[in-house]
């Protein structure tokens, strides 16, 4: 008897720390997902580049914070779109920090000749607000809008970028709107199978608020595609890139970083520049090849 009375309160107690860790996952969630920091450490103009500050109205009286890069007049420019203006990129970070945080990105991009538009999403930076999954599509929704009507840019010459989450949100973006291209870097399939890889046990199907599917999606983009990803990355497999690629439509090309997932020493390899190059252009590249970057 005593040893069944033991057996039940042992059964009792992992049965509640089961329920209770699940009841904090489904309320932690935007803890888990989003880490965004309010300071901004630097600005464009300390890297010498001109920039311009926006903000932007978004739903219940809120605005997001912004800034639109114009490359530099002595910059490599890329391509010209059929209209003969610069591709302009319209690039969506990650889940951490802030657009203060992405000057190294936005150097490489206007170096090689295009506009750049930067963003933070609701609760990041200065932007007004809270960030959740329908905030993140709204807000580059209403950056996409703005460069289409305040600034006048053509569809045919944005390039969607995103990164590691911004990811997901580029891939919804590019999957509703026309644009010239989307960047796809370090990104996941879904947010579900990343729950699932983070925690094997727990009914991540019940307790998901997030679903950032990313794999449904992808295929319904008409645009050429560039999707990178590093085998070394220790927090997103690099399974899930070559996954998004293989459902992803043609032209579309593949790229093999190196370094983990927050490293950008691939940032001034070859390989890598020219595949920028070559979704910048929408032209064919047969130099880039499915090699890894060193």
């Amino acid at each position: 008897m005593k040893l069944l009375s033991t057996f039940l309160v042992i059964i009792t107690l992992a049965v509640g720390g089961f329920v209770a860790f699940s009841l904090y996952l489904y309320l932690s969630q935007d803890r888990m997902v989003f880490f965004p920091t309010r300071e901004l450490e630097a600005s464009p103009g300390d890297i010498g580049l001109g920039f311009q500050e926006v903000w932007i109205n978004v739903s219940n009286g809120e605005s997001i914070h912004a800034w639109y890069i114009p490359a530099p007049s002595d910059s490599c420019v890329t391509g010209q779109s059929g209209d003969g203006g610069a591709p302009t990129i319209l690039f969506c970070h990650g889940n951490g920090g802030n657009i203060s945080h992405r000057l190294e990105t936005i150097k490489c991009l206007v170096t090689l000749g295009a506009d750049v538009m930067l963003f933070d999403y609701r609760g990041y930076g200065q932007s007004d607000g809270a960030p959740s999954e329908t905030n993140m599509y709204a807000d580059a929704a209403a950056c996409y809008r703005w460069l289409t009507g305040s600034q006048g840019v053509p569809s045919n010459q944005i390039v969607l970028f995103g990164r590691s989450l911004g990811g997901a949100v580029a891939i919804e973006l590019a999957s509703q709107v026309d644009c010239a291209g989307l960047i796809v870097e370090s990104s996941f399939t879904s947010a579900r199978e990343m729950g699932r890889l983070m925690f094997p046990y727990f009914p991540i199907g019940l307790l998901l608020r997030y679903e950032f599917n990313s794999i449904q999606k992808i295929g319904q983009v008409n645009c050429p595609v560039l999707v990178t990803h590093s085998p070394s990355d220790d927090l997103v497999p690099f399974a899930m890139g070559r996954r998004l690629y293989d459902d992803a439509v043609d032209p579309k090309r593949f790229v093999t970083l190196a370094g983990d997932h927050n490293e950008r020493v691939y940032m001034q390899t070859e390989v890598y520049i020219g595949s920028l190059k070559w979704l910048l252009r929408k032209a064919d590249s047969s130099a880039l090849t499915d090699e890894n970057l060193r």
